[in-house]
């Protein structure tokens, strides 16, 4: 039975009048984001743990829900791999932490093997995203990430449909940004009434290592007009970077002060929205 009163959408919420979103009553998560890609193989695992932990860092209550059920990566950027999440009353499940205290769910840490492939129809994997949401003990939150799989399946259908979203992130590469595979993303979002806060650029430029200068490899002018024509923001530019590389590879630790600022601008950008909305 849907709770309303334990709901972060509560009176901000066109869901109300036919709500079928079930909470659990001893998570109190104040904003839920969904942080979700065209495609694959654009960073948005990397960008979603570099955001958990920017807000981290500010103070905030962080949680990540890692909703690529058939594809997890969390459990290695965040650097807790090879745990294993448990239930003290064969219930409620208990996410795992890491060292900075950000509270993670992946189905990686119920599996014995995380080599092994998850090999679920659509209908299973949907129940366990909801499953993810409403029977680990996420306790008190001020964000929850989610990060989801690339595409418009079954995934981004439950999440947006099931879950009381604050937004939406999209997070595309500059050759995509222009195309159809975002504008899929994005339309989907909207036909749901899901607000999306803005659309995160990876890969968006290299820097010359002898003047520092950025130079982009795609027009930025048509990414301009593609996002004034979704009526979009730019929340903000990653570059291509052999960091961002380390990260995707070793995990999110300490990144540099420049990736830090970027992040922070970002983080701040999607504090307004919220506000704002």
């Amino acid at each position: 039975m849907a709770n309303c009163n334990s709901c972060p959408s509560k009176n901000n919420c066109n869901k109300q009048a036919t709500c079928t979103i079930e909470n659990n009553p001893n998570n109190k998560i104040k904003n839920i984001i969904g942080v979700m890609s065209g495609k694959g193989g654009v960073g948005k695992s990397t960008i979603t743990s570099l955001i958990a932990k920017t807000l981290n860092k500010k103070g905030y209550k962080v949680g990540i829900l890692d909703a690529d059920i058939t594809g997890p990566s969390i459990p290695r950027l965040m650097g807790v791999k090879d745990q294993r999440a448990f239930s003290r009353n064969g219930v409620d499940i208990y996410p795992i932490i890491t060292k900075e205290n950000i509270k993670t769910m992946s189905v990686n840490f119920l599996v014995e093997d995380e080599s092994q492939p998850i090999v679920w129809k659509g209908p299973l994997i949907s129940n366990t995203i909801k499953q993810f949401y409403k029977d680990v003990m996420w306790e008190e939150l001020d964000y929850l990430l989610i990060d989801m799989p690339p595409g418009t399946g079954d995934v981004a259908l439950t999440v947006m449909q099931s879950l009381p979203l604050t937004g939406m992130i999209m997070v595309s590469v500059p050759q995509d940004m222009i195309s159809m595979i975002v504008a899929k993303g994005i339309n989907m979002a909207k036909k749901l009434n899901v607000n999306i806060l803005g659309v995160v650029e990876n890969m968006s430029y290299i820097e010359c290592p002898d003047c520092n200068k950025k130079i982009k490899l795609f027009d930025g002018e048509e990414t301009e007009n593609f996002l004034e024509e979704m009526n979009l923001d730019l929340l903000g530019e990653l570059p291509m970077t052999r960091e961002i590389v380390e990260v995707t590879h070793k995990g999110v630790d300490e990144i540099s002060e420049e990736l830090e600022m970027t992040l922070k601008d970002i983080v701040k950008k999607i504090e307004y929205k919220i506000d704002k909305h």
